[in-house]
Formats: structure tokens, sequence, C-alpha cells
């Protein structure tokens, strides 16, 4: 069977992946979905830079504005959901592009997720608990252990991502390396075009400066003062994201705004370059410049014909 073309559009924060998106959604029948892993939240407008309101009624935009901000919504749910609302895009015999920069949720579409075993609630607490008494880095010592391929590709202070390897060592015999493995022959069920916006460094990291000062600008302390009046406190995952955890910061006086719109900025390069890292792996994506539309125009037609 010939499998489904869809349109993926991806690259770092500020490179302008929406409006790219919408833009060829609209020239070539076709409806936008959002790989943003923040943009599911409602209320979270500002500080996840969703799409413009004229973009969002002029060409139908999915997965954005689905979940309160104190719900949960994993890269399972976001296969899930995405699965079902290409299917329903081509039933309507339109063309399907997907955009967004959280690459975890492109790669569990495309790919599928990985599935060791079944958590352990009791190790897992187990091993929080000696992660706060002891700090990550010690965990991450013991990863390079039993599974030093692992514990190559996480970092020492990222404690969630130390602990699930581990609890997979643990309640399975074997490191978590080795089901990536055999998960990575997994095929695709999408004929994909990859496209990835990409800025000259110094020019992307201007660009999320002024991008973080039209967001203070346009409301963003606002917003967050908004969300935690709400009860949705900072302790919850969405406004522990780029942003909200800065500006939450700075309502309760820990951090001058000042100090907060630095913090952001230099948080924000950072998720930058790390999304720099990650997409820069895949193979099969095309770079361009965001100013080559044109170019871009034209090999979207091409794959979509």
């Amino acid at each position: 069977m010939d499998k489904e073309k869809v349109v993926i559009i991806t690259g770092p924060t500020g490179c302008g992946k929406s409006a790219l998106a919408a833009a060829l959604a609209a020239e070539l029948n076709g409806e936008v979905i959002s790989a943003d892993s923040m943009q599911v939240y409602k209320y979270m407008d500002i500080g996840t830079a969703k799409p413009a309101r004229d973009a969002l009624e002029s060409v139908p935009h999915h997965l954005i504005d689905i979940v309160e901000p104190d719900g949960e919504y994993s890269a399972a749910d976001f296969r899930a959901d995405a699965l079902e609302i290409i299917r329903e895009i081509r039933k309507r015999g339109r063309n399907v592009f997907i955009a967004g920069g959280t690459g975890l949720y492109i790669k569990a579409l495309q790919r599928g997720l990985f599935e060791g075993p079944a958590a352990d609630r009791a190790l897992r607490e187990s091993l929080w608990s000696e992660a706060r008494r002891h700090g990550s880095v010690r965990l991450h010592e013991r990863l390079a252990e039993v599974d030093p391929e692992s514990a190559s590709r996480i970092h020492p202070n990222n404690a969630v991502r130390i602990i699930r390897a581990l609890e997979v060592y643990e309640s399975s015999g074997r490191p978590m390396a080795d089901f990536h493995r055999e998960h990575s022959f997994r095929d695709s069920p999408f004929n994909a075009v990859k496209i990835g916006l990409m800025k000259e460094r110094e020019r992307l990291y201007r660009d999320i400066e002024e991008r973080v000062d039209g967001m203070v600008g346009s409301g963003l302390v606002e917003e967050v003062s908004r969300l935690l009046g709400m009860g949705y406190g900072a302790e919850l995952k969405p406004m522990r994201g780029l942003g909200y955890k800065e500006m939450a910061l700075h309502l309760r006086g820990e951090l001058s705004l000042d100090e907060a719109v630095s913090l952001l900025k230099k948080n924000t390069r950072h998720y930058a370059k790390r999304q720099i890292a990650w997409f820069g792996k895949d193979p099969e994506t095309s770079w361009f410049s965001p100013e080559r539309k044109n170019d871009i125009m034209e090999l979207v037609k091409r794959c979509l014909n």
C-alpha cells in the first residue's frame, strides 16, 4: 500500500515554523497539525507563541488549546491524536502539514514509541529518593556501569532520564540501549517530506532575544499572573515551561523583571541549541533559511504530486 504523504516542518524555536506551515497549507489545500508540547495547553498563548489569530482562522489547525494546564498530555497521546487527525484530513482530500519543534513528538509520530518494561513505581520512588539524597550525578555514575551507551547520551543532571534508564535495566536486566536499537528498525507509516528551518546562529540568538522582548511587551507577565490566579501552580509541568517558570519567579519576588527576562533569553538560547542538536541528526531533513519560501514551496509541490 502507498504510504500517506505528509509535510513535516521542524527546526529550532524562533525560525517561523508555524507561519510557514500556515502559508503552505493555505496555498496547497492543507491543514496544520501542531507538534508543539506547549501549544496543547489552554490559556497559555503568549509564552507558547501560538499561531496568530488570522492564521488560525484562515487555515484549520489541530492540537492547539486541547488540554487544561493541570492536565496530562504525552508523546503517546500526541501520536494517537495525530494519527486519527491525519486520517480525517486525508478523507477530506486535503494535505497534511505538521509543524513544531518538539522533536520527541515528531519522532513518536514517525517511528512510534519504544516499549520497554512497564513502570515500576516502587523502584522509581526508591531511585528518586536516592537522587534527592545524593544527587543525580551519583545515579549517572551507576548507569554508566550497567548501560554506558545510554549514559553517554544522558546529561548527568537529567534525573528523569537517568532514573528511567536505571528502571529499565533493573526491571529487565537489559540496558535501555538494547530496546532503542530494536525499536529503531520500525518503519514509518508515512511518506514524509521534512523541511528544517535554520538561521545563522548569531541571527537566531538575536531574534530569540527580540522575540522574548516582544512576548513581555505583549503581556507575558500578565498571562502568567492570570494562570497563577486561576489556581494553576508553578509546580505544574506546563508552568515549568520556558517563559512561565521565569515569570513565576519574578511574580514571587525572587527575580526582578530584568533578571527574569535575561534568564528567559538565556534558557531559550540553550533550548534552541538542544533543538539544533536533535534535528541535526536526522539525515531525512532538507534544511532551508526562512527566506527561501519559494524554494520550499516548489519542493513541497513536487513531493505532494
